[in-house]
């Protein structure tokens, strides 16, 4: 007999539903909204036993001046990250820029990627530089949990984070046609 994902003894292993910890400060947070939609999360506190995976929506490229989105860092666990273009009439095309440094050297991303990070190794800061379609974003960590002190600081005045507070609203995005665009 098929199951619904309510109901049955596995279906606590099913996520549906966003259960994210609040990573970085209330202006990170905030910041966050208005260039990404996060979509799930998992890790030993919405699942135990599991480990952790995020998974997001990135549709728009922070305002000038605010591109690099995350500082340099590193776990004491392996992490796989990925970046997916949205065309489904060309599967490998980002629809974007990214940069981002491992171990201190710099990659241009426009092409679909995985990317695998070794415990230890530094990577990051990560600058978001053009969005033209949605990119379905990922993160996987080895560990029960992601600490993302160190990867979720902002650099930003107190006025900046008072405005960014303030608006605290995500871009709206249509979507017409398969053609991605800001409103």
């Amino acid at each position: 007999m098929i199951k619904d994902t309510e109901s049955g003894k596995t279906s606590q292993y099913i996520v549906q539903t966003l259960r994210a910890p609040e990573t970085g400060a209330p202006e990170f947070q905030a910041f966050y909204k208005t260039w990404a939609d996060r979509i799930l999360w998992i890790d030993k506190n919405v699942v135990p036993g599991a480990f952790q995976m995020n998974t997001s929506w990135y549709f728009a490229a922070p305002e000038k001046g605010k591109e690099q989105v995350f500082d340099e860092h590193a776990h004491e666990y392996d992490e796989i990250i990925g970046f997916f273009g949205s065309d489904p009439n060309d599967k490998y095309s980002l629809g974007a820029v990214i940069q981002l440094a491992i171990d201190g050297e710099w990659h241009e991303l426009t092409a679909s990627s995985l990317i695998f990070i070794p415990k230890g190794m530094k990577h990051m800061p990560l600058r978001i530089l053009k969005v033209d379609r949605p990119i379905f974003h990922f993160s996987v960590v080895t560990n029960p949990v992601y600490d993302g002190d160190t990867a979720y600081k902002q650099r930003l005045t107190e006025t900046e984070k008072t405005d960014i507070i303030a608006k605290n609203q995500p871009r709206e995005v249509k979507v017409t046609n398969g053609q991605f665009k800001q409103l």
